[in-house]
């Protein structure tokens, strides 16, 4: 499954797994629109959809990873360090579901400000 990350200044498309209970409720929910949030060198933004964290949840991950932040109910998307990173890693609030990867430079996501209008979408074309 393919999806597109849409802000005011930019955009990015993001491939999914398909066999994960998180990636399936958020498909049912798409297209969505949200309010970004930044923490650090990480962009969040609010789903609406709940669901419980998986077994194989992450709290450091790749920069370009797409989490699914459980604490928060919000798709999480790091890009470089957070506030409680040791050195240059990505490390989320909390452990958090890994739902893909983007496809593109990671870096894009500098563009985002708090406050931002988000869309999510799955890429049919």
């Amino acid at each position: 499954m393919q999806i597109r990350i849409s802000w005011p200044a930019g955009n990015l498309t993001a491939t999914l797994g398909d066999d994960s209970s998180t990636t399936r409720a958020l498909a049912k929910a798409l297209p969505l629109t949200s309010t970004a949030r930044t923490w650090g060198e990480e962009v969040y933004f609010d789903t609406e959809i709940s669901v419980p964290r998986e077994t194989d949840a992450r709290q450091v991950v790749e920069p370009g990873t797409v989490a699914f932040w459980t604490d928060g109910d919000a798709l999480a998307l790091p890009y470089g360090p957070t506030p409680i990173s040791r050195g240059d890693e990505c490390r989320l609030a909390s452990p958090c579901n890994v739902l893909g990867r983007l496809d593109g430079d990671p870096r894009l996501l500098a563009t985002v400000r708090n406050g931002d209008p988000v869309r999510v979408e799955e890429v049919t074309d």
